[in-house]
């Protein structure tokens, strides 16, 4: 069978409680280049779960990966098999979750410690697919906090697998003493170790991610790594998304504006009320879209009030928008001002 081959240029990070299926329909709207990925879903969520509602996704979300959180080899299998089976075109392995939740059930960046596991999941995956098998982790964990530390743990499961794509958080994880929101802010980023592993292993896809703010950031990235990936960034200021093609794949630009990608939105949108979703699952998404722009504040309060009326439709957001597109800023009129 084929290999599926996919770019890892541009990515969008997995986010919990935030790329839901709802955000990637929005996302794929604003570009059809970025590779997006779910929520990290656990083993066991989808072999004793919902299934239906944990991989569930529509067709124009593509391409699109599924990030597993696991550490049973046989587990990890049999949900990549069926990840497959629905449609995903690639699997990605979380090494690089510092919650105490997850850590807890050997999830996430506490599997650095055990890089030979790590590599005999990525390759008990791999014997069951034909899609892609990856890897997101840290540049390190707590103590284990060096160049030779991370190009030890690359190696161990580049050679116990065939992964040849790894994504890396340019932080450290503290896994004692801080939450997750503040091993996304307080560890350091250390780009250049992130480099190094590229140099050292030329053959592999590195990808890098963490504190990553536009995209003239990530086309200096590109300068030594073969992908980046953004995450809080490409959630809360999504116009960035818009310009990803153009800038970074060299397609041609987009005529759309911010109102009429919103429009765009609005089929997916009734779709969705009439199967019973409510308005906010969508809406929630677009908050920061319009993002530094006049009358955004506006939007942004206006949209989470009306939403949270009894029986809201698409009427309400429909509003939010033409209150934007209808606000004009100030001309100036002060001489000194010109």
């Amino acid at each position: 069978m084929t290999k599926t081959v996919l770019s890892h240029r541009f990515c969008v990070a997995p986010m919990m409680d935030w790329t839901d299926r709802h955000c990637r329909y929005f996302m794929r709207l604003l570009s059809s280049k970025a590779l997006l990925y779910t929520e990290m879903v656990t083993t066991g969520a989808i072999l004793h779960g919902d299934q239906h509602r944990h991989l569930r996704f529509d067709a124009f979300e593509q391409p699109l990966a599924l990030q597993l959180g696991g550490s049973n080899a046989t587990e990890l299998a049999a949900c990549a098999q069926i990840a497959e089976q629905h449609g995903y075109q690639e699997i990605n392995l979380n090494v690089g979750c510092p919650s105490d939740r997850v850590q807890n059930h050997m999830i996430g960046a506490c599997l650095m410690e055990h890089a030979p596991l790590v590599g005999d999941c990525v390759a008990a995956m791999q014997a069951k697919v034909s899609i892609p098998v990856t890897v997101k982790c840290r540049i390190g964990i707590d103590q284990m906090d060096s160049d030779q530390a991370l190009a030890d743990f690359i190696n161990t499961v580049a050679n116990r697998s065939t992964c040849r794509t790894f994504i890396v958080h340019a932080r450290i994880a503290i896994l004692q003493g801080l939450s997750p929101k503040e091993n996304r802010e307080i560890p350091p980023l250390n780009y250049p170790r992130v480099y190094w592993i590229k140099q050292q292993f030329p053959q592999l896809e590195i990808v890098i991610n963490g504190g990553i703010r536009s995209l003239e950031a990530a086309a200096d990235q590109l300068q030594h790594v073969d992908g980046v990936m953004l995450g809080r960034e490409a959630y809360q200021n999504p116009w960035l998304l818009h310009s990803v093609d153009e800038q970074l794949f060299g397609c041609a630009s987009s005529p759309e504006t911010r109102a009429s990608t919103i429009q765009h939105y609005y089929e997916y949108i009734e779709r969705q009320l009439a199967q019973g979703v409510p308005l906010h699952h969508m809406t929630r998404h677009l908050l920061g879209l319009f993002h530094g722009q006049y009358g955004g504040k506006a939007f942004r309060r206006n949209l989470s009030d009306m939403v949270q009326m009894h029986g809201a439709g698409i009427e309400v957001l429909q509003a939010a928008v033409a209150g934007v597109t209808s606000h004009k800023p100030k001309p100036l009129t002060d001489p000194q001002l010109c």
